[in-house]
């Protein structure tokens, strides 16, 4: 679950972004990552985690060049911006050694797991596939953007799908 509320500030910028734009949805993106941190920071037995620290920095740079550079970006350019900055962090966890799912894994595996090799692979391979559903869902909003023929609906079809199957795969 806890994992799964990290995604919160994704879901609080696609509602906003969706009802009021693209500049809120990012300014609303921001403030739920900012209260996470705080959230983590001070919750005994909680610390700010890597995923939640990425998505706050994501987000807050995202609505400060929206909010100061005044970019004419499309709905979709938005979202792409935020899944492929989303994918950056979750590709860097991989490569710092580090998947960000064995934060979350942690707060509930006995602490004689954490170091074993089943457990460590379990996370790359969760972090993974997470990994290849953010993948999926830029190389959709690519399409999006820059495939005039491109069906919208296959493209957030194919979004919805990538997540579910992430989220799904994750619980098993």
């Amino acid at each position: 679950m806890g994992m799964l509320l990290a995604f919160a500030p994704f879901i609080a910028f696609a509602i906003v972004d969706r009802l009021a734009g693209s500049v809120e949805g990012l300014v609303a993106g921001a403030v739920v990552s900012m209260v996470l941190l705080v959230r983590d920071r001070f919750t005994p037995g909680r610390s700010p985690k890597a995923l939640e620290i990425g998505t706050a920095v994501l987000f807050t740079g995202l609505a400060i060049y929206a909010l100061f550079g005044a970019p004419t970006w499309s709905v979709i350019g938005v979202r792409l911006c935020v899944d492929a900055g989303l994918l950056v962090i979750v590709l860097g966890s991989m490569a710092l050694r580090r998947p960000f799912t064995l934060q979350y894994a942690r707060e509930s595996v006995p602490e004689a797991s954490w170091n074993t090799p089943e457990f460590l692979r379990v996370n790359y391979v969760i972090t993974a596939a997470w990994a290849v559903a953010f993948a999926v869902m830029v190389i959709a909003e690519l399409c999006l953007l820059y495939v005039p023929d491109f069906p919208r609906r296959a493209g957030v079809i194919v979004i919805i799908a990538a997540l579910v199957a992430a989220v799904k795969f994750t619980g098993w």
